[in-house]
């Protein structure tokens, strides 16, 4: 199994699946509903939240057969008038076309390798043409802030007037990068990342369809090293189930995967609060002994660490910060925050950020770990 094939085989074909981004989700299926969908749309949020899923679920709605007769109703235009949520049926041919990827006015780009002035001059002639056998052509365009200067400077011309039959979405992981001309222009709909507890949940629907097992806590690893993103989480498992025999457990999740569960790193903070050097160290040799990267837990490490340097802030912090740990994650957090100095987390963060640089530069891959410990006791003594 592949580390895509879950996620290629259980991604969601219609707004009724979308879990995690439920604001954005309501907004979209009213303004289909009403027949007030917008020519020009920005998703922006993590990678791994839905982007360019929900875009063509979007893609899929405006066209599907019963949206387009719901339109074409000015009796039923107004969504109380009537049963039509905007969700695609998924079972007339246009949208069983769209979802085989056989609909040649879904059009979707890859900013990232697609650059250039070309593509974006082929699009603004393609434009101008009524779709083939749809009622909107639809432009999906992913990372979209990688295009040229030229090229969005090129494709202004077009949403500033932008034909009837068009639709525009813009995907991107970093809005901040997208020219202001352009974000004037668009429906903007920021995704967030999911909570740990959303991802484990759908990671158990996805075993449940495939007859397969795991433990809670296998599941709950995944979910946090996905780092809110529900995508890497599926690739993730899919990896596990390719290697694991029977139900997998966390053991079985770190021998795998190598990386390292919120517990560990919780355990590991505990450790460097009492300041004791030799218990640290015989708790990487027993990590190393298990084959886990020491890059992963580094990681790891930095992001807890991290995360309670953010919260000694403000606990109230927790939603912009930290929306994707469970309570349990979140009061173990908080139990460090008040244990340590916000001047000692500083410290720890910037000896162990030193350590990832020099992890590049060493073959001993936990070197740099026990020199980031020993200078962190020195400077205490």
């Amino acid at each position: 199994m592949s580390s895509h094939v879950l996620y290629r085989k259980y991604r969601p074909g219609g707004f009724d699946e979308i879990v995690g981004q439920e604001h954005i989700v309501q907004t979209l299926r009213h303004a289909i509903a009403r027949g007030a969908v917008a020519h020009a749309y920005l998703f922006s949020g993590p990678k791994g939240t839905g982007k360019t899923t929900v875009a063509r679920i979007l893609a899929k709605a405006v066209n599907c057969e019963k949206a387009v007769a719901h339109e074409g109703n000015p009796r039923t235009q107004r969504a109380e008038q009537s049963s039509y949520d905007g969700d695609p049926c998924r079972e007339c041919g246009t949208c069983k076309d769209i979802e085989a990827g056989k609909a040649l006015d879904i059009i979707e780009i890859d900013a990232a390798s697609n650059r250039g002035i070309d593509e974006i001059r082929e699009l603004r002639e393609g434009v101008r043409s009524s779709p083939m056998r749809l009622k909107y052509k639809v432009y999906i365009i992913d990372e979209a802030h990688q295009l040229t200067k030229e090229a969005f400077n090129a494709l202004l011309k077009t949403l500033e007037e932008p034909p009837e039959h068009a639709i525009f979405i813009f995907a991107t992981t970093a809005a901040d990068k997208m020219p202001a001309t352009i974000l004037s222009r668009v429906q903007r709909f920021d995704f967030k990342k999911f909570t740990v507890a959303q991802i484990a949940g759908k990671l158990k629907k996805i075993l449940k369809a495939e007859k397969m097992q795991a433990d809670d806590d296998a599941l709950g690893m995944i979910a946090y090293a996905a780092e809110g993103g529900l995508r890497d989480a599926e690739s993730m498992l899919s990896q596990v189930l390719s290697h694991a025999a029977g139900q997998v457990t966390a053991e079985t999740v770190e021998e795998i995967l190598g990386i390292v569960g919120f517990s560990q790193v919780s355990v590991f903070t505990d450790i460097l609060e009492k300041k004791d050097v030799k218990g640290a160290i015989v708790f990487l040799r027993a990590l190393e002994e298990k084959g886990v990267s020491a890059e992963e837990f580094l990681k790891s490490l930095t992001q807890h660490l991290r995360k309670a340097l953010l919260l000694s802030v403000d606990a109230s912090l927790r939603d912009a910060v930290v929306p994707e740990l469970t309570d349990d994650q979140f009061r173990a957090i908080m139990s460090h925050v008040k244990r340590f100095a916000a001047s000692e987390l500083t410290r720890m963060l910037s000896a162990f950020i030193e350590a990832q640089d020099m992890m590049r530069k060493t073959p001993i891959a936990f070197l740099p770990l026990e020199l980031a410990l020993f200078k962190l006791y020195t400077e205490q003594h």
